[in-house]
């Protein structure tokens, strides 16, 4: 590594380099590289989360409800007694620490899944339709899948993947997505690894001064897409895993049509290009003058390999980032999973809803439009419950379909939504509705154009 050093001079060595090398390559094959099994192509994340599955999915459902339980219980220690362990240990007070109304929605996932796991109460929560549907089918996917992909990730996060990458798209984002290219590497964050990460970098940087207000709102509502983990789960569910490289494919080119129109629309294209009130405006670096892009691309790497944290300190972030989606989402999916499925099974509100979206899915083609367009707006509450409500629909391209849009519509309340409003971003529930359904119309056409070529 004798051509490249730190900006301060130093040289990096060859353990630096692969210290970067190593963790990224094993990082893209888990989740990137697709291998051939029994039911077609997939992933391995996916191979080795369905074989969990068949190894433990009989105890998953009464585990999914201990960790409620946990969930529960930590954060009312945490609100009331304030034990020591919990309060001077960051990591596990994060775990605990939510506002009143996220506490109530982990209540309400806890009690929905005690009922459902006992068969106890009114047959609207406890039928294999609605809380079943949630407990016994879908939480043992999340399960499974949280505890592979969350000690994986870091191998892509940690060791200088997102900073090689990120470097050689600094040059395209102003001219396409009216962005500084600092944010290339959070796009890349919020991108591949999950929107809770690429929000919470989003509004860490816009409080330091380095996003405008127009640039954080961008940012947090164009590029947080799910992680691949998620989006592995869906394809899972609707039982498309050998359509994964098409998959992806359509949510990547419709992403990117999307983060280019955007910010050029209401409601971003009118945030005010002005620093968060409590700081000052950092100005961008740019690459050195006298340093190739490439050159620059590997020192930001190596720079990163070279503080990245040994093997037992980056098995336990992996372990942190378990508990976290075990102990924090599961619940919230159980309790706005089961709200909606009872809404769409014993009302006809998600219907009326989607009823306008039914001649729009008609004139494109799309099988079973009558059914798939319930699935059109209910991914707002939360981002897997089109794939719950269109698992059961026959024809293959119109659960891709689904499946595909879910991923690209970006904003759900359950996890995206919520995040943003508790945040010092500018944006506003109005902002969020709207931007959903702009995501909507603007991805529809392409998802569907792409479903056509493969099916």
């Amino acid at each position: 590594m004798n051509g490249s050093s730190t900006p301060d001079g130093k040289k990096f060595s060859s353990r630096d380099f692969f210290k970067f090398l190593i963790p990224s390559l094993i990082g893209i094959m888990f989740f990137i590289v697709p291998i051939s099994s029994e039911e077609g192509f997939t992933i391995p994340i996916a191979f080795l989360s369905n074989l969990l599955i068949d190894w433990i999915g009989g105890i998953v459902p009464a585990l999914a409800v201990i960790m409620m339980g946990i969930s529960i219980l930590g954060s009312l220690l945490l609100f009331t007694a304030r034990p020591a362990f919990i309060v001077e240990r960051p990591s596990i007070n994060a775990l605990f620490s939510v506002t009143p109304f996220w506490f109530v929605m982990r209540i309400i996932g806890f009690i929905a899944g005690v009922m459902t796991l006992l068969a106890v109460g009114p047959e609207m929560i406890t039928s294999e339709f609605t809380g079943g549907l949630l407990l016994f089918d879908l939480i043992p996917i999340l399960f499974a899948t949280f505890f592979f992909a969350g000690m994986l990730l870091p191998l892509l996060l940690n060791f200088g993947l997102l900073e090689f990458v990120g470097t050689f798209l600094m040059k395209i984002m102003r001219p396409l997505f009216r962005l500084p290219g600092r944010a290339s590497l959070d796009s890349l964050a919020s991108w591949v690894g999950d929107a809770t990460i690429g929000i919470l970098l989003t509004t860490k940087q816009y409080e330091e001064g380095y996003y405008t207000k127009r640039e954080a709102s961008i940012i947090a509502t164009t590029f947080s897409v799910v992680s691949i983990t998620f989006t592995i789960v869906v394809l899972q569910y609707m039982r498309l895993d050998q359509y994964f490289l098409p998959y992806y494919g359509a949510i990547i080119l419709s992403g990117l049509v999307a983060a280019l129109i955007m910010p050029r629309i209401y409601p971003l294209s009118k945030k005010a290009d002005t620093a968060y009130e409590e700081t000052e405006l950092q100005p961008e670096e740019d690459v050195p003058s006298d340093t190739s892009l490439s050159k620059w691309a590997l020192i930001q790497a190596l720079q990163k390999s070279r503080s990245s944290k040994s093997f037992f300190e980056t098995l336990k972030d992996g372990f942190k980032n378990v508990l976290d989606m075990w102990l924090g989402v599961l619940p919230v999916v159980m309790a706005v999973g089961t709200i909606a499925v009872v809404i769409a099974e014993y009302t006809p509100f998600f219907t009326i809803l989607g009823k306008p979206f039914e001649p729009i899915l008609m004139f494109l083609q799309v099988p079973e439009a009558a059914a798939a367009a319930q699935t059109m707006v209910v991914g707002f509450a939360d981002m897997f419950l089109p794939a719950v409500l269109g698992s059961e629909i026959e024809s293959e391209m119109t659960r891709f379909v689904i499946a595909t849009l879910s991923v690209t519509q970006l904003i759900y309340m359950s996890e995206v939504g919520g995040l943003l409003l508790g945040s010092k971003l500018p944006i506003s529930f109005l902002d969020l509705v709207l931007i959903f359904l702009l995501r909507t119309f603007i991805t529809l056409p392409i998802i569907v154009g792409i479903a056509h070529l493969v099916f």
